[in-house]
């Protein structure tokens, strides 16, 4: 029960902290490669003699950032999806489930090869991704929660007080069901952290130099040996923001459910 208020407070120090840090994370100085770490650069440099804290909180800002803009995208489309085959039922509620299915089948990283193909790789092309399969989950979820609270009394009395569809789905019934999708949606980050770095390492999402987990990754994998930071702090990060929204969001489900 402790650990979502915990976790909350550790995520919005976090947040605090990588937003206002002014870091220069793309000035590059050749003769500087490969510095150990020292006052000037506390974690040294990389291989182009870039700051790598500052690279990592850069990375932060566009990783972080770019997964809770995906979430949120996903959470949108998927609650309105899931929210509309809920309410009607039938062969929408068939529909929409069956496409479901398929799209949580299906990874992440494949789609990304697929619209990678059809236009450049870059951002957009990350986020394309991850929204045409991230969507599925909130929709199975919020089609659950539809059909559960549409038999509730209250309803009932809305439709007696003769609510539309609409109506009854985003004012009564999404309000019902928002919490538990408020925390599906943290233990979606995890996920969706994980796919946005997969698919900058592979080269298909966000493009060097602008610093990036995933970029991070794939420039550093090369140093391995030579200089194994360059991949372990990186992923190390990775592992760590993930961690603590995949608590914080089993917090808040286990303390919005009563158990």
């Amino acid at each position: 029960m402790r650990r979502a208020p915990v976790a909350l407070t550790i995520v919005v120090a976090v947040a605090a902290i990588v937003a206002v840090v002014p870091l220069d994370a793309v000035s590059t100085d050749l003769t500087d490669r490969f510095a150990a770490p020292s006052p000037a650069h506390l974690l040294g440099t990389d291989h182009l003699g870039r700051d790598v804290l500052a690279r990592l909180v850069g990375g932060a800002r566009v990783s972080v950032g770019l997964t809770l803009v995906a979430v949120a995208g996903c959470a949108v489309l998927g609650t309105a999806a899931g929210l509309l085959s809920g309410y009607a039922g039938g062969a929408v509620a068939g529909v929409v489930q069956r496409l479901v299915d398929v799209l949580v089948a299906v990874p992440t990283i494949i789609v990304g090869l697929v619209v990678a193909a059809v236009r450049d790789p870059g951002t957009a092309t990350l986020l394309i991704a991850v929204l045409v399969t991230g969507w599925s989950p909130f929709a199975r979820l919020a089609h659950h929660l539809t059909v559960r609270e549409r038999g509730r009394e209250y309803v009932e009395g809305a439709v007696a007080l003769g609510a539309g569809p609409i109506r009854i789905a985003v004012r009564h019934v999404l309000p019902n069901a928002l919490r538990p999708l408020v925390a599906h949606a943290c233990l979606r980050f995890a996920n969706v952290l994980l796919s946005i770095a997969g698919l900058s390492f592979l080269g298909l999402g966000v493009q060097p130099p602008t610093p990036e987990w995933g970029v991070m990754l794939a420039e550093g994998r090369q140093f391995m040996f030579s200089a194994p930071q360059l991949v372990l702090l990186p992923a190390a990060a990775v592992v760590i923001a993930a961690t603590i929204v995949t608590v914080l969001g089993r917090g808040l489900e286990r303390r919005w459910s009563g158990t």
